[in-house]
């Protein structure tokens, strides 16, 4: 991988990792174009790519971090707080047993990211393969997830905000974001389907889907940073920190754009963006103009 090819990926995958149009479609494109990893048997290929995808996603990891540095510090800090006050017996300082609203953020972020934990490892294998980097697979997820995110518009009350969050809504969320895990569903766009499914207001699924993001791709991006070291070839590492550090330069602009986006606009030109790319990509493997492999 070039420092070109570098800037590219990672400007890509800054852009789309936050925004409902799903970072690996536009990444596996990406690739493609920039001819990463060419002239290479393509099982190798497509493990390269999804090692050198789930990296830059580090990047994006760092944005978000870094964005919801307050609220991960107060979650943080309640949780231990409150767990500790139960394991002692102490009252918290409201004189009540009760966990915080910080704390109990904090559980439901857990229990939201239990559902795509458990299905990553089971299917990893297959998840790390080329039928995850086929376009047709790519372009149907991309249509499925665009229409399931109009009917949750459509059919969402979005009358709820993140301080009226429930168990209901942490196992909605954490299913939802299980799609994900097949190229063209969009993290984002599967969270905050799921959270408008359940009721939730736009800004609040987005925040909570932001949330959720923390564990599934610190999770995924350290795993594959530790297989990458053997997966990729001499020479990538100085590229890969490239852009790694533009994916979280562009990510956490994509962050700030997409919340104030949502809260005076519904999600509907994503889905269109979605639907038109899903059906251009199909039109194209039909005619012949690009293969659906990863090769």
């Amino acid at each position: 991988m070039t420092i070109f090819q570098a800037i590219i990926l990672g400007i890509v995958q800054g852009l789309t990792e936050f925004i409902p149009v799903s970072s690996t479609a536009h990444l596996v494109f990406a690739a493609r174009l920039v001819g990463l990893y060419n002239f290479i048997e393509p099982t190798l290929k497509a493990e390269q790519t999804t090692a050198t995808i789930a990296v830059i996603q580090l990047g994006t990891l760092l944005a978000v971090l870094i964005y919801f540095a307050r609220d991960i510090t107060n979650i943080t800090r309640g949780f231990v707080r409150d767990h500790l006050a139960i394991l002692t017996g102490k009252n918290r300082t409201d004189g009540s047993r009760r966990l915080s609203p910080e704390a109990w953020l904090g559980w439901l972020v857990i229990i939201g990211s239990v559902p795509v934990a458990v299905v990553g490892l089971v299917f990893k294998k297959q998840i790390e393969g080329t039928f995850t980097k086929n376009l047709w697979v790519i372009a149907t997820m991309m249509i499925v997830v665009g229409l399931l995110l109009a009917l949750a518009e459509w059919v969402g009350k979005r009358g709820r905000s993140m301080n009226e969050l429930g168990l209901g809504d942490a196992l909605a969320v954490g299913f939802a974001q299980v799609l994900a895990l097949i190229p063209g569903s969009s993290r984002s766009g599967s969270t905050i389907m799921g959270g408008l499914f359940a009721g939730l207001t736009r800004e609040t699924a987005a925040r909570f889907s932001f949330l959720l993001s923390i564990p599934a791709i610190a999770a995924s991006g350290l795993l594959e940073l530790r297989e990458a070291i053997h997966k990729l070839p001499d020479g990538t590492y100085l590229p890969l920190i490239v852009a790694t550090i533009v994916s979280g330069l562009v990510g956490y602009a994509s962050i700030w754009f997409l919340l104030r986006f949502l809260r005076t606009h519904s999600t509907g030109v994503f889905v269109v963006y979605r639907l038109v790319v899903g059906a251009a990509i199909i039109f194209a493997l039909l005619g012949g103009y690009i293969t659906a492999d990863a090769g």
